[in-house]
């Protein structure tokens, strides 16, 4: 039995097609990389996994139960397995580093908030941000304001995380220090998902790569045999282009 399952699924932005017949399995403590042109579907994929855009056609499934986002205790079960960073930080501007961590776990989770604090403190810490417990977005790096929403993410304790575009808004010598945080999650077998452009990352972390374009997946397989030999003229196409840069 698959960990994550992605069964046919078609999904849709008013009457355009966004997702057409799109299949993907994960196993637990995979790091998949979705890859491909911009609109592809590639994010869209990972806002219909948690809900924010339904699924119109085909199953989602997780150790083999399927979720039903059109039922909201389903849903909610759903999202408790799942967390996801956005390219934008989307933190509280009137909220500390720590406290934008704590408050979800607090909130949404009902978890006592001296416990929240401490995980949060540690998350912080994790990933490299010890020293800035206290401070407010604005008296932050992008790179900083993007690993406390990776550490907020952490701090709800998902099964699984999404990473959307987590380093494109940035600028580029922003960019190592939260890929250095993604590789640190990546070594603790933690299964994720990622949408990314930044292909040598791609090609160290991830385990298996889908191929998407015109909100198909084209193919899967291992870094190596996408990046370097893919099957699909489409793919071959796409990645002469891109590892050209």
């Amino acid at each position: 039995m698959k960990y994550l399952s992605i069964d046919q699924c078609d999904a849709y932005y008013g009457k355009l097609k966004v997702l057409d017949a799109v299949s993907l399995d994960v196993e637990k403590g995979d790091v998949v990389a979705l890859i491909g042109p911009s609109g592809s579907g590639k994010s869209t994929l990972l806002r219909v996994l948690v809900g924010l855009n339904k699924p119109a056609a085909g199953r989602i499934l997780i150790e083999g139960e399927e979720i039903d986002y059109q039922n909201k205790r389903s849903l909610k079960k759903a999202r408790n397995r799942f967390a996801i960073v956005f390219q934008q930080y989307n933190l509280f501007q009137n909220m500390t580093a720590l406290k934008n961590v704590t408050i979800a776990p607090v909130k949404i989770q009902g978890r006592p908030k001296k416990e929240a604090e401490a995980e949060a403190v540690a998350l912080l810490r994790k990933v490299g941000l010890g020293e800035k417990l206290k401070s407010y977005p604005d008296e932050l790096s992008g790179g900083q304001q993007q690993r406390v929403a990776i550490a907020r993410a952490l701090a709800l304790k998902p099964e699984i995380l999404l990473l959307d575009e987590v380093t494109s808004a940035l600028d580029p010598e922003l960019v190592n220090e939260v890929l250095d945080t993604i590789r640190l999650l990546a070594q603790e077998d933690r299964t994720m998902i990622i949408v990314s452009h930044e292909m040598g990352f791609v090609r160290e972390v991830s385990n298996k790569i889908a191929f998407m374009d015109a909100g198909q997946i084209l193919e899967i397989g291992e870094p190596l045999v996408i990046m370097e030999k893919p099957s699909t003229d489409r793919a071959r196409e796409f990645m002469a282009k891109i590892l050209r840069h």
